[in-house]
């Protein structure tokens, strides 16, 4: 039987899959497989096989660096596409072809098309994720669209991810920090085996620096594998300044490799880690076959210039201000904290956050307690079964020596007590977990 709408496909999705359940809990690193994905990439054709690709993986910078190597692809002509995880507002955001999403009409029919997919193997008592299934849907979207090249980011770890049966032009690993130490491991080298894991026989890799242990493992990878490491920092290398043009703010990069320059490159993301984010990029980009000579500098800087990537330190002009990031764990809370200090000296700032209890709550509030301490902060919670408590984070605050926290029941209100306490010439700065950041912009629509 056909979905007769949209909503009517993506309900049934849901509830075939158990949404938040799969997404977050199932993956162990012990006892997953492939082997399940590569039965329903079979079942569809293999479409994973019928283009180009540009696999990233990574603890933080994966998503940005995703979007830049899909609008470097978009500057040369080519049709591109981008695979991501999670959307913000829309689920249809995790598809894109060019600057599109996904069509509902499009996603209904790859929903119908893969029902019978679906309940045949959870007839066998293997029933697929809701991950498994939307990947295997991007791919056939972008077989069907016939895509040059399609910029795949890895939702969760590398070896065991279900985008792993692609084979790719390149394989990209950015920063690599402890997160999901539940799924992945409790330590760097062991969350660096899991993201290695993308790394195929004689397909280059471009990695960013990395932590000693990380930079072994990756390295070991690399050598078994027969694979060239393009390492950035080394082997092509950037400077960046703080900077705005035509209204939008970000940086100003300039990167060299060994052969040639690129000078004044604007970039619409904001932060110093975007540096290394846009040189990862390059590098790879350039390593993909569809892309090769097609990648001069001023075509590096018309593709930078396009990037868009919503909710990492996105700023909303308003009465106040707000800055919209989705920093979950310490590492990239230290980035955004630095971000702040480059891009707003001196405003004067209120921090809402919210997260998910499963994150390194104590690791993004000691990041918080020791750089912005006189940074007003309002606790809040997600709609998610997996939401940190408000009330427990206010009390793991207050034990850091950071008392005075408030407290809201929701995001509405959460944005309400900020606004009180910024005033309208002030600044509001919504981080802990993307999740926050899409309810956010979810109320921001609705009133504007």
């Amino acid at each position: 039987m056909a979905f007769s709408t949209y909503d009517v496909a993506l309900a049934y999705l849901f509830s075939a899959t158990d949404y938040e359940k799969m997404q977050h809990v199932r993956y162990n690193a012990d006892t997953f497989s492939l082997d399940r994905m590569r039965q329903m990439a079979a079942l569809m054709g293999s479409p994973e096989t019928k283009f180009a690709s540009v696999h990233v993986t990574g603890t933080k910078g994966k998503g940005s660096t995703a979007a830049m190597i899909h609008a470097l692809a978009q500057a040369t002509g080519l049709k591109s596409g981008l695979y991501t995880s999670p959307h913000l507002v829309n689920i249809r955001e995790r598809i894109r072809v060019g600057r599109d999403d996904i069509s509902e009409e499009a996603l209904r029919r790859l929903i119908e098309g893969a029902r019978s997919m679906v309940e045949r193997l959870r007839a066998q008592g293997d029933p697929p994720t809701f991950f498994e299934i939307f990947t295997a849907m991007a791919f056939q979207h972008f077989a069907a669209e016939k895509v040059d090249v399609a910029v795949i980011e890895v939702g969760l770890g590398g070896r065991l991810d279900a985008t792993n049966i692609i084979v790719p032009d390149v394989s990209v690993i950015t920063a690599i920090s402890l997160d999901h130490t539940e799924q992945l491991g409790n330590t760097l080298a062991a969350i660096a085996a899991e993201k290695a894991g993308i790394i195929k026989t004689r397909v280059p890799v471009v990695t960013q620096p990395q932590e000693p242990e990380v930079m072994e493992v990756i390295e070991q990878a690399c050598q078994e594998a027969g694979a060239p490491m393009i390492l950035v920092g080394r082997d092509i290398v950037c400077t960046w300044e703080p900077a705005e043009e035509k209204g939008r703010l970000g940086g100003r990069l300039s990167a060299k490799t060994h052969t040639e320059s690129f000078c004044d490159i604007f970039i619409p993301l904001m932060g110093e880690h975007q540096a290394l984010n846009a040189c990862t990029a390059i590098a790879a980009a350039r390593r993909a076959s569809p892309l090769k000579g097609r990648l001069p500098p001023k075509v590096i800087a018309a593709g930078l210039r396009g990037v868009e990537w919503p909710g990492r330190m996105e700023y909303v002009p308003g009465r106040p201000d707000m800055l919209l990031d989705g920093a979950h764990n310490r590492a990239s809370m230290e980035r955004l904290l630095e971000g702040l200090a480059q891009h707003f000296p001196g405003w004067r700032t209120v921090l809402v956050f919210a997260c998910a209890a499963d994150k390194d709550v104590g690791g993004m509030l000691a990041a918080l307690a020791q750089k912005a301490a006189q940074m007003p902060v309002v606790f809040t919670k997600i709609a998610s079964p997996r939401a940190a408590d408000p009330a427990d984070l206010a009390e793991r605050f207050a034990r850091l020596g950071i008392a005075g926290a408030r407290t809201a029941p929701d995001v509405a209100a959460a944005l309400e007590a900020a606004k009180g306490l910024a005033g309208p010439a002030g600044f509001i700065v919504v981080a802990g977990s993307l999740y926050l950041v899409g309810e956010v912009k979810q109320l921001l629509q609705k009133k504007s």
